[in-house]
């Protein structure tokens, strides 16, 4: 890169909770944007991944996996006020490390909110206890209850994270080309109503990722561009999306939550076994996992216009994730194995030869009917860009150190979610990192190219319900 800024300089200590593929890769980044030295980082993590990375940079790395029992006696003396806590780990509740950090003043942040080993899965949770919606909610909870603690962002990597600054960018650049006048948003009400009068019915995170390796996948053997732990555990939970108020009727095995704040539903299946259309400039239209994630809840609760305790507009937001195809594959062998995971697993990084990941938000249901916007970044570039990462890869270390240049810059603002922060200055750090940052328009619909083989029964008066996206 010809010009590598420091965003901000950090006298505290950092500790990583968690060293897979994503701190791996934001290590490098770290080192470049924040001022701070080798001495200052500390690498406390569950196995010996990222182990060469971290003796190559001299960094402090200790292997001690952390459960209910240990966390604190291990994190403890490694942490001070004014210290920074990153979560990037698998199995360790983010509500106790919050908790943690409130207390002895130090600032966080995560790309989820884990709970502890099992909570995807455990027979003994109802799919709604074990849901996005409701980690989010006891995570809204402590908030309340710590007050202006110092900063905790949560669900801050790509998605959830970056993209809820491209659906801000990309609210601004529907009112421009359609030719309405506004004042830059500033309130979460001012942003509500802006989309309520663009006519957003209907907003994708539409995701392709088309990155081939030189080694195939093997039977009983899954295979990811990023964590597969985290996928794997955000695949079993419930498909989830944020509700809107255009919606004629609930799909088929679709409940909604009996406490918080409304914003959403789920469908008593897994993500990782429910697909749904949507579409991207490079790939077209094509049928991505409704994977749950944390922003499908909160942009949905934050775009939410109300009038007391009626919701007057709101537009429905999910998920829409094609991984690579060797991920396709793995999932499609998991469910054939009545979701119980396979023996192996393999990270794609050095042997990935071709391919891009196309990251971005399809705002749809306005006058201009819908448009994409987001980050086209191919392998080969992200190689150029940063080391230890692939095109996935980067898009989430990116938005994980703008999260941290933020929290540092504004270090007493409580537990904050990324719809929150300040979009303008989380794209201006990410932007070199994400490849060519694409605006589109299509006339696609979810209605497109439907009963060509066989008649289907649609609902054609609206075609941006979710049952006509529902595959």
């Amino acid at each position: 890169m010809n010009q590598v800024p420091i965003h901000i300089k950090f006298s505290g200590r950092l500790v990583f909770v968690g060293f897979g593929s994503i701190g791996q890769g934001v290590l490098p980044l770290i080192l470049r944007h924040i001022g701070l030295n080798k001495e200052q980082i500390t690498i406390v993590t569950s196995d010996a991944r990222g182990e060469a990375e971290a003796k190559e940079y001299g960094i402090n790395f200790i292997i001690q996996p952390l459960n209910q029992d240990n966390y604190r006696q291990v994190l403890q003396p490694l942490l001070g006020k004014g210290d920074f806590l990153l979560n990037l780990s698998v199995d360790v509740s983010s509500l106790a490390l919050m908790r943690l950090c409130a207390e002895f003043g130090v600032l966080y942040l995560d790309t989820c909110i884990e709970p502890w080993k099992g909570g995807y899965s455990d027979p003994a949770l109802t799919p709604s206890q074990r849901s996005n919606y409701a980690l989010r909610e006891a995570a809204l909870a402590l908030r309340d209850e710590l007050g202006n603690s110092p900063t905790a962002v949560i669900t801050h990597g790509a998605n959830p994270g970056l993209v809820s600054y491209l659906v801000k960018q990309a609210l601004l650049n529907i009112a421009a080309d359609t030719g309405l006048s506004i004042n830059l948003p500033v309130t979460r009400e001012q942003w509500a109503a802006l989309a309520q009068q663009l006519g957003v019915k209907v907003i994708h995170i539409a995701e392709r990722d088309t990155q081939v390796a030189n080694v195939p996948k093997r039977v009983d053997e899954f295979v990811n561009t990023w964590s597969i732990d985290g996928f794997v555990g955000e695949g079993f939970q419930p498909a989830e999306l944020g509700w809107g108020t255009h919606e004629k009727s609930l799909p088929p095995e679709g409940s909604r939550h009996e406490f918080g704040c409304g914003s959403a539903i789920y469908m008593m299946r897994p993500g990782a076994g429910t697909r749904v259309r949507t579409w991207t400039p490079d790939s077209g239209h094509f049928h991505g996992f409704l994977i749950t994630h944390g922003e499908a809840i909160s942009i949905a609760d934050y775009l939410s216009v109300r009038q007391g305790d009626n919701v007057l507009y709101r537009p429905t937001v999910h998920y829409a994730y094609h991984p690579c195809d060797d991920a396709v594959m793995s999932v499609h062998e998991l469910a054939g194995r009545n979701w119980h995971q396979q023996s192996r697993q393999r990270l794609l990084m050095n042997e990935i030869i071709d391919g891009t990941d196309e990251l971005g938000v399809l705002l749809a249901g306005h006058k201009k009917g819908a448009y994409w916007y987001g980050s086209h970044l191919s392998c080969a570039k992200a190689r150029e860009l940063a080391p230890y990462n692939n095109a996935t890869s980067i898009q989430v270390c990116v938005s994980v150190l703008a999260g941290m240049v933020w929290a540092i810059e504004n270090p007493q603002r409580g537990i904050v979610e990324p719809d929150e922060m300040d979009f303008q200055r989380g794209l201006q750090i990410c932007s070199p990192y994400l490849g060519e940052v694409v605006g589109a328009y299509t006339d696609w619909t979810p209605l497109k190219d439907r009963g060509r083989l066989f008649p289907e029964a649609l609902d054609t008066s609206d075609p941006w319900q979710f049952s006509n996206v529902l595959v």
